[in-house]
């Protein structure tokens, strides 16, 4: 994929092998699995910090493989609130670090641009996420208030 706001070539990148199905040397059963992930919701992690630690912990490689679902389906499905989409938490916590940058270094034009840039994608990005009803219509990103959006 091309850059989004440059003339270069995308970033290559190792691709995961295709499995149609879970290996058979994972041991952890599904509803296991949904209450592992729930409890690690409950604790504060984001739903790309519970497959890590699924990965890493319990040796469960691909959790859609292992339920039939994602981690973002399954906290759905038990009522867990999924306040903002992590994409959009980490783009938030960019812009949220440059703008503490930037007040220390007000002449960083690079890092003044590159503030502009991101936050152009938060914007973007939630216009989509208010089509598809993942945001509420009242949501709106302020630079001011990015420190309270974002824990």
């Amino acid at each position: 994929m091309a850059r989004l706001h440059a003339k270069r070539k995308g970033r290559s990148g190792s691709t995961r092998p295709f499995l149609k199905a879970n290996p058979k040397w994972v041991v952890a059963e599904k509803e296991d699995l949904e209450a592992t992930i729930l409890r690690l919701h409950q604790e504060g992690l984001s739903a790309a910090a519970i497959g890590t630690r699924l990965r890493d912990g319990l040796g469960v490689p691909n959790v859609r493989l292992a339920t039939g679902r994602s981690v973002t389906e399954i906290l759905r499905s038990k009522g867990a609130k999924i306040a903002i989409p992590d994409d959009l938490v980490g783009l938030i916590r960019r812009a949220t670090n440059l703008q503490t940058h930037l007040k220390d270094h007000g002449k960083d034009l690079s890092n003044k641009r590159g503030l502009q840039l991101i936050e152009s994608k938060i914007r973007r990005l939630s216009r989509y996420y208010k089509e598809h009803g993942v945001l509420p219509e009242s949501w709106q990103y302020s630079s001011k208030d990015t420190e309270l959006q974002v824990k």
